[in-house]
């Protein structure tokens, strides 16, 4: 076992020390070389307690870029909250926000210019991404629109992650890609609380 910080140990639970390892070698391009034994050493811990915290490599990044999703999740609450009266402008708002942010944000932008382990968290492997971010939307939809079946703003939310993982993929201007996004958004809300359809006149 390698030697533990008990200083640092005690100030940063063990699961935010992995976590923060991971971080700093995916924002320095190292993800791929670096073996679990390296990030547990960086982070002051055993490989075996890397292992029982997330199960494997792949486990522990996909906890890293939820956090960093979850964290720029907060900031579009915020935002959403903002246009509570309006949710079809709303959620285009914070796609333009989403966008821009995955393009300017070291690990986001790492992850989806990443090699061969690191993309799948956000394509072929990213159901526990989407499913953390999809939960947070479709609850703030159906708070904002109390009048929604939760199917709806399950969908809306499903749609509108799956169409900014796209983009955030293959990239167009941010603001053109909000305003398509609004109008697939706009005819789904239209389907499901009719009122929407007239929100911006």
């Amino acid at each position: 076992m390698e030697p533990v910080n008990e200083e640092r140990a005690e100030r940063t639970p063990v699961r935010e020390r992995l976590m923060d390892a991971a971080y700093a070698e995916v924002v320095a391009g190292r993800w791929t070389q670096q073996r679990m034994a390296d990030i547990a050493s960086a982070a002051e811990v055993s490989r075996q307690t890397l292992y029982n915290v997330f199960g494997s490599k792949e486990g522990l990044l996909q906890a890293v870029v939820v956090r960093e999703a979850d964290s720029l999740l907060d900031k579009v609450v915020a935002l959403l909250e903002e246009d509570r009266s309006d949710p079809v402008h709303a959620v285009s708002r914070t796609t333009g926000f989403v966008l821009r942010s995955l393009r300017d944000n070291p690990l986001l932008r790492a992850v989806v210019a990443g090699d061969r382990e690191l993309l799948p968290v956000v394509t072929t492997r990213s159901a526990p991404l989407l499913d953390v971010l999809g939960e947070r939307m479709a609850a703030m939809l159906a708070e904002s629109c109390p009048e929604l079946d939760r199917s709806v703003t399950e969908a809306v939310a499903d749609v509108n992650l799956r169409l900014t993982v796209s983009y955030a993929l293959q990239p167009i201007d941010p603001d053109e890609a909000a305003r398509r996004v609004e109008a697939v958004v706009h005819g789904m809300l239209c389907v499901g609380l009719p009122e929407a359809g007239r929100t911006r006149g």
